[in-house]
């Protein structure tokens, strides 16, 4: 009987926090977004300096740029859907 107690204690607790779990799913998806623009930032503000540097990679330097700038996005792009699916739910 007691593991159904401690059960329907968890639940509750459960319920209560879920105001907090949205709060903190927004602010996730907000730290997201910046860290996701920091970060492709970083990757055009590098392939710049490269190309200007030695202009003969420009275009090794552009492919590059633009996979990484891919993989920030994508990365972002799931963690902003774990944290809407997190918000809604």
């Amino acid at each position: 009987m007691s593991l159904l107690v401690l059960l329907q204690d968890v639940v509750q607790a459960a319920v209560d926090l879920a105001p907090l779990a949205k709060l903190g799913a927004a602010l996730a998806a907000g730290i997201v977004t910046f860290g996701a623009g920091l970060g492709i930032s970083k990757i055009a503000s590098s392939a710049l300096e490269s190309s200007a540097r030695q202009p003969e990679i420009a275009d090794k330097a552009q492919t590059s740029m633009l996979i990484s700038a891919a993989f920030v996005e994508g990365v972002s792009l799931f963690a902003l859907v774990v944290c809407l699916l997190i918000g809604i739910a």
